[in-house]
């Protein structure tokens, strides 16, 4: 191939590396408006009274939102009030916004506020939640509405509970020599992306609702507000410029209704909602929490027969995406290993902490965490390598994943062929302990990790291409370009199936979801997968239409006939042809005759034969493939002061097909970064009133430029041959065993067995001297 497989330089690069690239706080205009929301500074407590007299009278105040009941929100159960309205269920809920002529007049306004509130009991994790006579975060939990595969539990803290049942767990248990058992948890945590969310709406006088968003999901922010709010879907207009960074935390929609409610308030002027960084870590939906339970039962050669596992999720305040987390968590709950009984029971837990979103992953590398680490107990237990011990529980061809869907050549990648690479790359067989003195000692931890999209089964992505009268193409998708290069992909993608230059080939930016093509949601990797798909029908049809266009010209069969190089040519004589630039608009005859038309390509694709799950015993189809990968981390460890420092990171990713090899060594590498700083230091500490302790850079510390490792990856290429060009989905890969294979590195250098998130130095100690867990 030409250019798939090549570093081609980002269709984005030039506006970003030279600031030019505008985000949606770039977007101003005269008319403009600015909203500031007042928070909660409390977890739990009822709202006493709301005083705003003070604030109504301060300059520039255009209008107040308080104490207002507008309708419920939520994308699984609507359990969210835009603004609080009776209590506040979170740290950094929303509970009055104020709209004024500049957000200097809106802070002042917003700091006038008088809220009196009164203390409610705290749920300060989901195992606290899960007990019998915890505090409600939702008493009237079975009133909400919801949609029909979400299973709350009235009366409890369960929003939903995602069962898994296959196999005979007695004939597991009975075939079992050895059994191993732990438990796990990580706090919820924050996604840190460079950019804040950012929103803003206007209604225009004939009734158009105008959005800019910095938003992975434009087309579902026009779905849910005139779901919310019974608006006329065709008069929503959604704008989403690029994105300064995502990863899951800017798919919910959040501060896009309180932009809608505030530009409602003043008769459609626009406002602007703009999270500082406390804010954002706050208010919006933040990285899910996990309380985990594995139990695990294997024979003597190490091969495991069964497995019991409970998933507590921290789903915060709401629902919204918790729930669709829980069941991601539930169908690859036993990471990418072969058991035949398995007893999973996913439970998605309302806590008073801020609501959960995807996080890079969709809560895969959280699990992965728990499932890892006790592969290495059990390879402790059996003596064994604890590489070998996952080399012969892969999940092959042949298989059954714990929904029961057969696995094959295409939708399983091979992790085999993984683990065999990553034991070279990471050179394992030198051992993974080298002590260097009596103070320090080196140590090698592994891991693996496998993941499918649960997305909706009927998800569609769409592509246009349209001509430029020099023959270059225009290439428009609905994929939001959040950082991950998956626009320059799809160039890359057209370039070789038309054979022709890929700077011929000019890719919008900017997504509208009046005049672009819907692509779900730029989630779940499958950027490249659905819309790649969408994109080569398109192809096919740019294609037919300029060599029947061409047939006529050169007289010709169409059969006869082919397309590269920008022209249509004759097969057995390149040299006989016609310049796409002479056809894409219509041909014209020297006499003044023209034929044909201006040439649009349209294509698109909709995932097949995906499935829910039976809800007592989790069977079905969730999602199109599994990627597999093996990671290694290398720690080198002080035995003095219970400090370290990552030496090496190395993961081997089955990628498919390499669309842009830099770009995907860079994918890897940078979510490789994000689970090194997740495991190791990324957390929120919570004090008894359920408040964030850490709501800032200077106390939560994600990787500094510096403190990264020396990086290493490599591939492994078993095509999906569903996706375009055999490519899988890699932009979260990198991420998901690092919290594994750092706590196993670790455990092995400490002399103890760590079992919980993130791994910092005082945890260590803690642990090693009995003394719980550790606090900030």
């Amino acid at each position: 191939m030409e250019i798939i497989g090549k570093s081609i330089i980002r269709k984005d690069a030039f506006e970003k590396v030279t600031g030019k690239a505008r985000y949606t706080h770039d977007h101003h205009s005269v008319t403009m408006l600015s909203g500031k929301v007042v928070i909660s500074p409390y977890g739990h407590a009822k709202i006493v009274a709301i005083d705003t007299t003070e604030a109504a009278k301060m300059p520039g105040v255009r209008a107040i939102l308080a104490g207002e009941h507008f309708p419920l929100t939520g994308e699984a159960i609507r359990d969210k009030p835009p603004i609080a309205v009776d209590k506040v269920r979170h740290h950094g809920e929303a509970v009055a916004l104020v709209v004024a002529d500049t957000p200097t007049q809106a802070k002042a306004a917003a700091d006038k506020i008088k809220v009196q509130y009164e203390l409610l009991p705290v749920v300060n994790s989901p195992t606290q939640a899960f007990q019998k006579g915890a505090p409600l975060v939702h008493e009237r939990l079975g009133e909400y509405k919801k949609e029909s595969d979400v299973y709350p539990v009235p009366g409890t803290n369960i929003a939903t509970h995602v069962k898994i049942r296959k196999g005979n767990m007695e004939k597991g248990w009975a075939e079992s020599d050895t059994v191993v058992e732990a438990s796990f948890s990580l706090a919820p945590s924050d996604h840190v992306a460079m950019e804040t969310r950012c929103s803003i709406a206007e209604i225009l006088p004939e009734g158009t609702i105008k959005i800019t968003t910095s938003s992975q999901a434009p087309f579902m922010v026009k779905k849910l507000i005139s779901d919310y709010f019974n608006e006329d879907i065709g008069k929503i207009i959604v704008e989403t410029p690029l994105v300064g960074g995502a990863y899951g935390g800017k798919a919910p929609v959040h501060l896009e209704i309180l932009a809608y409610l505030g530009s409602k308030a003043v008769g459609g002027l626009p406002v602007k909602v703009l999270n500082s960084r406390e804010e954002d870590i706050l208010m919006s939906p933040c990285h899910i929490g996990l309380d985990a339970k594995i139990k695990l039962g294997a024979d003597r050669s190490g091969k495991i027969h069964v497995a019991e596992i409970r998933y507590l999720w921290d789903g915060g305040a709401f629902s919204d995406k918790a729930i669709d987390l829980t069941r991601a968590g539930a169908v690859d709950c036993t990471g990418p290993y072969n058991i035949e009984n398995l007893w999973c029971d996913s439970y998605c837990m309302y806590t008073n902490h801020p609501y959960a979103s995807p996080f890079r992953g969709f809560s895969h590398s959280e699990l992965s965490f728990a499932i890892e680490r006790t592969m290495d107990l059990l390879a402790g237990k059996l003596e064994m390598d604890p590489l070998e011990l996952r080399y012969r529980n892969a999940l092959m061809p042949g298989h059954t994943t714990p929904t029961r869907v057969l696995l094959n050549n295409s939708n399983i990648g091979n992790l085999q062929k993984c683990i065999e690479k990553l034991r070279g790359l990471f050179r394992w067989d030198e051992g993974p302990i080298k002590e260097l003195n009596e103070r320090y000692i080196r140590v090698k931890g592994v891991s693996c990790s496998w993941k499918t999209s649960t997305i909706d089964p009927n998800a569609p992505s769409g592509v246009i291409l349209t001509f430029n009268r020099d023959g270059s193409i225009n290439l428009m998708s609905g994929v939001v370009e959040i950082g991950t290069g998956t626009k320059t992909a799809l160039a890359q993608i057209l370039a070789e199936r038309l054979k022709m230059d890929v700077d011929k080939i000019h890719v919008r930016m900017d997504v509208d979801t009046q005049t672009t093509p819907e692509h779900w949601k730029t989630v779940a990797s499958r950027g490249i997968y659905m819309a790649g798909r969408a994109l080569l029908a398109a192809a096919e049809d740019v294609i037919n239409q300029l060599i029947e266009v061409a047939s006529t010209v050169l007289r010709a069969p169409k059969e006869d006939l082919t397309v590269a190089h920008s022209r249509v040519f004759f097969r057995d004589n390149p040299s006989f042809g016609v310049h796409f630039k002479d056809i894409c608009y219509g041909y014209k005859y020297p006499n003044g005759n023209a034929i044909g038309g201006q040439i649009i390509g349209r294509g698109n694709f909709i995932l097949r034969h995906l499935t829910g799950l039976d809800p007592e015993t989790g069977a079905g189809n969730p999602g199109p493939e599994w990627t597999v990968a093996a990671y290694g981390v290398e720690v080198e460890f002080d035995r003095r002061d219970y400090t370290y420092r990552v030496v090496k990171a190395a993961t081997v990713v089955d990628i498919g097909t390499v669309i842009n090899e830099k770009a995907a060594r860079g994918q890897v590498m940078g979510a490789m970064s994000m689970g090194i700083a997740f495991a190791g230091r990324e957390t929120f500490y919570f004090d008894e009133l359920g408040r964030v302790l850490n709501p800032q850079l200077r106390t939560y510390r994600p990787l500094r430029y510096g403190e990264n490792p020396e990086y290493l990856v490599d591939f492994v290429y078993t095509p999906d041959l569903q996706a375009a060009y055999g490519a899988r989905g890699v932009g979260e890969h990198g991420l998901m065993g690092m919290p594994g294979a750092l706590g196993n590195a670790l455990s092995v250098a400490s002399g103890v067995s760590l079992h919980h998130l993130p791994l910092i130095p005082e945890l260590i100690w803690k642990t090693k001297e009995g003394r719980g867990s550790a606090t900030i």
